[in-house]
């Protein structure tokens, strides 16, 4: 998993492979294969967003903004969204 830090927001990535219904997203609905999920914190609340892998534009997961008091939880959320989201096995 990438961790990145960017004017006080924390950042978790990690590749996953979508599952059969792959996952939707707020801007375009589903998108499905290989995808970069990166999970967000900022101002106490975390966003899950995902990409095509290695392209330039990220969507919001739907579903995929919750508040979470303490930054530290945030690799807690990220590797449950892994855990969630990743199916390379369909």
């Amino acid at each position: 998993m990438g961790e990145q830090t960017v004017t006080g927001e924390r950042q978790r990535t990690a590749d996953i492979t979508a599952g059969p219904g792959g996952v939707m997203t707020d801007e375009v609905g589903v998108v499905t294969g290989e995808l970069t999920l990166r999970t967000e914190y900022a101002d106490g609340q975390v966003t899950l967003r995902v990409q095509y892998k290695d392209a330039d534009e990220w969507y919001t997961v739907t579903g995929g903004k919750v508040a979470l008091a303490d930054p530290a939880g945030l690799d807690a959320v990220h590797g449950i969204a892994v855990a969630l989201l990743n199916r390379p096995e369909g």
